[in-house]
């Protein structure tokens, strides 16, 4: 049976509640999205009847998607939660229920297949550079430059992430 990976934004969106697929989400994701319909019991129907699984990436998977989040540029935009989804995606090989453009655009980078839910995707796939618009420094991290105040601007430079995404699990 094939599950897909679930993020909040599929949650919110209601496909787990429509959908009679199978699915899969992290521990961090299941805790930002308990409230939702919680007066219907439909989160707790899911679990019970198999749709619905949860399930954490090994810390191994978190360290190599935070590495990769740096080098993409997406840290930034990425909280722990969205990092597990893409783990999870990555580990089982499954496709990725999404519509947020940073999970989207790390996931294409690491060649896992995204499907979007309302839009239609990202179009351009690519690593993301923070500069100072002043002084023209790169930065990684930061949301101010540390040479002049200003705030930091934000360029996708569009190429394929050509790093080997091997990993030992």
């Amino acid at each position: 049976m094939e599950f897909r990976i679930y993020d909040a934004s599929a949650f919110y969106a209601g496909i787990p509640f429509a959908s009679s697929d199978s699915g899969i989400t992290s521990t961090l994701i299941f805790e930002e999205i308990q409230h939702i319909k919680k007066n219907h019991g439909a989160i707790e129907i899911l679990l019970s009847t198999g749709r619905l699984k949860i399930l954490d990436p090994t810390a191994d998977s978190m360290k190599f998607i935070t590495e990769q989040a740096r080098k993409t540029g997406d840290i930034q935009k990425l909280s722990i939660a969205d990092m597990s989804g893409i783990a999870l995606a990555f580990e089982l090989k499954s496709k990725l229920i999404t519509d947020d453009f940073a999970v989207s655009n790390l996931a294409k980078n690491l060649r896992i297949h995204v499907e979007p839910i309302m839009t239609k995707g990202i179009r351009d796939v690519g690593r993301w550079i923070y500069y100072c618009a002043g002084c023209k420094k790169e930065f990684v991290g930061e949301e101010f430059c540390d040479q002049c105040g200003n705030k930091l601007n934000r360029k996708l430079i569009k190429e394929s992430f050509k790093k080997n995404h091997s990993h030992n699990n």
